[in-house]
C-alpha cells in the first residue's frame, strides 16, 4: 500500500530482483568469477612459458605449458557459458515476474492511483520490466569485472609492488570517477522511458479510436500530433544518448591512458632489467586485459542507472493506492432495494439520489453526457472514496464495505464503448466462463443479434479479430449486451447500449431486454436517451444541472414535459 513502510521504491525493486533470483545469480557470480579468474591469469601463464620454456628452450617445459594452456582455456570457455546462461535466465526470469506482477495490480479490480495511462502501463510491462531486471546482470558483470582486477593487482604485486599498487589505486579512482556520472545517465534515462511511454499510450490512443478518426475526417490532425509527440520522445532519446555516448568515450580514454601508464612503466622497469621478458609480457597483457573489465565496469554504471529509472516507473505501478478500499462485508438474504445512490456527488452530479428494487426496470435520462456518464463512472465504482459524496448501497451493504468480489458478482456495469476480445463468438460472449450454447443463443435471441452469429457459417465458433473489428459498431453493440445477459447479475447499468443499432432491430432488442431482466427479483438500470429503451423501463429519472427535476413513468413524462418529449424523440 502506498503511504506505508512497504511501499515499493527503485531501491526496492533492485533488491527483490536480486533475492528472487538468488541462486541463479550466485551461480551465474560464482562462474562469470571463475571465467576472469582464468582469463586473468592467461597473460601470467604466457609470461611463465617464456621465461621457463622459450628461454630456456626447454621442450618438455613447452608441451606442458601448451597443456595446462589448452585446460586454462578450456575452463575459461565453460565458465563463460554456463556462467553467461545463468545470468541470461535470470534476467529474463525475473523480468516475466515483474510483468505478472504488473499486469496482477493493472487489473486489480479494486482499481489503482498510478495516474498511468493504458499506453503508459504498456511501455512499463513491456520495456520497464525488462530494463529493471538487468540489476541481476550488473551484479554478475560487476563481480566479474571485479575479480579479474583484484587477479590481475596481485599478479603485478608479484612481479613489481610499485606496479601492483599503481593499479590497486589506480582502478578505484577511476571507476568512482566514472561513476559520478550515473546520477545523469539516470535522470536521461529515466526521461526517455517516460517520453516513451507517453507515446505508445498515444498510439494506444489513435488506434483505438481510428475508425471515429477516419469518420470525421481527422486523421491528418492525428497523424500530425503523433508526429510531435515521436519528435519529443526523438530529442529525449538522443540526449540519452548523447550522455550515454559521452560516459562511453570517456570511460574508453581513461582506459586507454590507464593502459599507456601501466605499459610505459614497464617498459622503462625492462629497461633497467628489473623484469624479465616474461615479466614484460605479463604486465603488458595484463595492462591490456584491465581495459576490458574497467570498460565492463563503466557499462554496468549505465545499465545499473538505466534499470533504478525502470524501477521507479515499475516502483509507482506497484505502489499505486487502490482506488476502492479493500472491503470485507459480503451482503446476507436482503428483501428491500437492490441498488441504491443516496446523495451522490461527482464531476457535475450533486445530490444525485437512486433507488431500484427487486424486478424494476429503472430508466436515467440526463439531458447533460456527462452527467450521464459521471453516473455511470460512480455505479461502476471507479471513483476513489474522497472523490465523491454520498453511498452506494448494494443490497442494503456500503459498496465501499462489501469484499470486491462479491460487488463484482452483484453489479455489472457494461460501458457505453464495447470491449471485444479476439477469440471466437462463444468465447467473448461467455466472458472467460464456460460457454453453454444453449444459454448463449438466449442470450443472442434476447437482443435481437441472430443475424450476427448466422451471417458467419462457423456461427458462434466465428473468430473475431482485436477488439471485434471484423463486425458493424451496431453488431459489436448487441454482442455486449449479449454478454450482459449471458452473466446474469442481479444488478445490470447499461450505458447508451443501441446508439449504433437501427431502430427496427432497437424495438426488438428493448422487448427482449425487458422480458429477460424481469424475471426473478433482477434489478436494471438504463442510462439512455432511446425512446424504445425508455418505453420498456417501469420509470425514469430525470437529471439536469447535475440534479433530480423529474421522475415518472416514460409515457406520462413525454405527455408532460416538453423538455422531455425533446430529449427523446429527435
Amino acid at each position: 500500500m502506498a503511504g506505508t513502510s512497504d511501499t515499493p521504491t527503485a531501491r526496492t525493486v533492485l533488491r527483490r530482483a536480486l533475492s528472487r533470483q538468488r541462486r541463479r545469480v550466485l551461480t551465474g557470480v560464482a562462474l562469470l568469477c571463475l571465467h576472469q579468474f582464468a582469463e586473468a591469469l592467461v597473460p601470467v601463464a604466457i609470461g611463465v612459458v617464456i621465461d621457463r620454456a622459450v628461454v630456456t628452450g626447454d621442450t618438455r617445459a613447452l608441451f606442458l605449458s601448451l597443456a595446462g594452456l589448452a585446460a586454462l582455456f578450456t575452463v575459461l570457455a565453460f565458465a563463460y557459458r554456463n556462467g553467461a546462461r545463468q545470468g541470461y535466465s535470470a534476467v529474463e526470469r525475473e523480468a516475466h515476474l515483474i510483468r505478472v506482477e504488473i499486469a496482477r495490480r493493472a487489473l486489480d479490480p479494486h482499481g489503482h492511483r498510478s495516474g498511468l495511462r493504458d499506453g503508459e502501463l504498456l511501455s512499463v510491462t513491456a520495456s520497464d520490466a525488462e530494463l529493471s531486471a538487468l540489476v541481476v546482470r550488473v551484479a554478475g558483470l560487476g563481480a566479474a569485472a571485479l575479480t579479474a582486477l583484484t587477479v590481475a593487482a596481485v599478479a603485478l604485486l608479484v612481479v613489481d609492488v610499485p606496479l601492483g599498487l599503481g593499479v590497486l589505486f589506480g582502478v578505484p579512482v577511476l571507476v568512482l570517477g566514472l561513476q559520478r556520472m550515473a546520477p545523469m545517465l539516470s535522470r536521461r534515462g529515466a526521461a526517455q522511458q517516460e517520453a516513451l511511454a507517453r507515446t505508445t499510450a498515444l498510439a494506444v490512443d489513435l488506434v483505438s479510436g481510428l475508425r471515429v478518426l477516419r469518420g470525421i475526417g481527422a486523421q491528418q490532425s492525428a497523424a500530425g500530433r503523433y508526429a510531435s509527440a515521436s519528435r519529443d520522445a526523438l530529442a529525449v532519446t538522443l540526449r540519452a544518448a548523447t550522455t550515454k555516448g559521452l560516459h562511453l568515450g570517456l570511460t574508453t580514454a581513461a582506459n586507454g591512458l590507464f593502459l599507456a601508464a601501466v605499459a610505459g612503466a614497464a617498459g622503462w622497469l625492462a629497461l633497467r632489467g628489473r623484469l624479465t621478458i616474461g615479466e614484460l609480457v605479463t604486465v603488458v597483457g595484463l595492462a591490456q586485459f584491465v581495459a576490458e573489465p574497467v570498460q565492463t565496469l563503466g557499462y554496468c554504471v549505465q545499465l545499473l542507472a538505466m534499470a533504478r529509472a525502470s524501477a521507479a516507473r515499475v516502483a509507482r505501478v506497484l505502489g499505486a493506492e487502490p482506488l476502492r478500499p479493500a472491503g470485507r462485508a459480503r451482503p446476507g438474504v436482503w428483501s428491500g432495494p437492490r441498488l441504491v445512490l443516496d446523495g451522490a456527488g461527482y464531476a457535475g452530479l450533486g445530490g444525485v439520489s437512486l433507488r431500484v428494487g427487486p424486478g424494476e426496470i429503472v430508466g436515467v435520462l440526463a439531458y447533460d453526457p456527462a452527467d450521464a456518464e459521471a453516473l455511470v463512472t460512480l455505479l461502476a465504482g471507479r471513483v476513489a472514496r474522497m472523490e465523491h459524496r454520498g453511498v452506494l448501497y448494494v443490497d442494503g451493504v456500503s459498496a465501499d464495505e462489501l469484499d470486491i468480489d462479491a460487488l463484482r458478482s452483484r453489479v455489472l456495469v457494461e460501458p457505453h464503448e464495447v470491449t471485444l476480445f479476439e477469440g471466437t463468438l462463444a468465447a467473448n460472449l461467455a466472458a472467460g466462463g464456460r460457454p453453454d450454447p444453449a444459454s448463449l443463443r438466449a442470450a443472442v435471441r434476447a437482443v435481437a443479434a441472430e443475424d450476427v452469429v448466422a451471417a458467419h457459417p462457423g456461427g458462434l465458433g466465428h473468430r473475431l479479430t482485436e477488439g471485434g473489428a471484423n463486425l458493424s459498431g451496431g453488431q459489436r453493440q448487441r454482442l455486449g449486451l449479449a454478454r450482459a445477459l449471458h452473466a446474469d447479475p442481479p444488478v445490470l447499468v447499461l450505458h447508451e447500449p443501441t446508439t449504433a443499432v437501427d431502430a427496427a432491430t432497437e424495438v426488438r432488442l428493448a422487448a427482449g431486454l425487458a422480458d429477460a431482466r424481469r424475471v426473478g427479483s433482477r434489478a436494471t438500470v438504463l442510462v439512455t436517451s432511446s425512446p424504445a429503451l425508455l418505453g420498456t423501463t417501469d420509470r425514469v429519472v430525470v437529471v439536469a444541472g447535475g440534479r433530480i427535476v423529474a421522475e415518472g413513468p416514460h409515457e406520462r413524462l413525454l405527455a408532460e414535459d416538453a423538455r422531455y418529449r425533446e430529449e427523446t424523440l429527435r
